[in-house]
């Protein structure tokens, strides 16, 4: 397997660090947009990175805080480090910051332009939501993505369908907010998927958060994979 960090320029001037895996291989494979936890593209976004490298796509984990951060990443314990960066965000910088890394995977000469998706975690899977929307992607997959109903209006332009994977005892994400994205999608007649693990929190994929679940992070894993494989392969 072959990983790097490498540098993109955004179209609003500033540039970007992004953790790239893929297989170590001549043929020509599908992309992901990997897009991080509100903790940035830390450890744990790039052994996904890597999980799915392992696969069979082409990776790439854009740094989302590089306008106030650039190379932030921290553990899960204190907060407070992470919300300037957090609430910096906009939609969009948050759109030209995935245009960049959809249009270096549509440079690449291993990559599959027309077999790309997104998948994200946390503030990441707000950003695959997005990112379905702002890129034409062939599917999308979102893990626990807060503030996804504030998208609730644009689903009319998602491109491929979305999975969404939400923790029964997430306080974080209300059954309000669950409901208005799914109405959102039934109105629009846009193909999606929804599960709900009543047994997980919030985080519950992360194996080095203290709300981690292996049973419900082992099934998501699977079908993430399934889902992938039903839209790129």
């Amino acid at each position: 397997m072959y990983t790097d960090t490498i540098i993109l320029p955004v179209s609003d001037g500033s540039q970007m660090n992004a953790f790239i895996a893929h297989p170590e291989t001549n043929k020509s494979l599908p992309g992901i947009l990997l897009f991080q936890e509100a903790f940035g593209v830390n450890h744990h976004i790039k052994d996904v990175a890597q999980r799915l490298a392992n696969e069979g796509y082409v990776v790439i984990a854009p740094e989302l805080y590089h306008r106030t951060a650039p190379g932030f990443a921290t553990g899960y314990d204190d907060f407070s480090v992470i919300a300037p960066h957090f609430q910096a965000l906009t939609t969009e910088q948050l759109s030209v910051d995935i245009l960049a890394a959809y249009h270096w995977l549509q440079n690449e000469q291993n990559v599959q332009i027309n077999k790309i998706a997104s998948i994200g975690f946390c503030l990441g899977g707000r950003v695959a939501l997005l990112a379905n929307m702002v890129a034409p992607l062939s599917a999308g997959i979102s893990f626990y993505g807060g503030g996804m109903h504030a998208l609730a209006n644009r689903v009319n332009e998602l491109h491929g369908p979305q999975l969404f994977f939400y923790g029964g005892k997430d306080q974080h994400i209300t059954e309000a907010h669950r409901n208005e994205v799914e109405q959102a999608l039934i109105t629009a007649n846009k193909d999606y998927a929804k599960v709900i693990f009543s047994y997980a929190d919030h985080g519950f994929h992360c194996n080095e958060r203290a709300s981690y679940h292996p049973k419900a992070a082992k099934e998501a894993w699977a079908l993430s994979l399934a889902f992938l494989q039903n839209n790129l392969q």
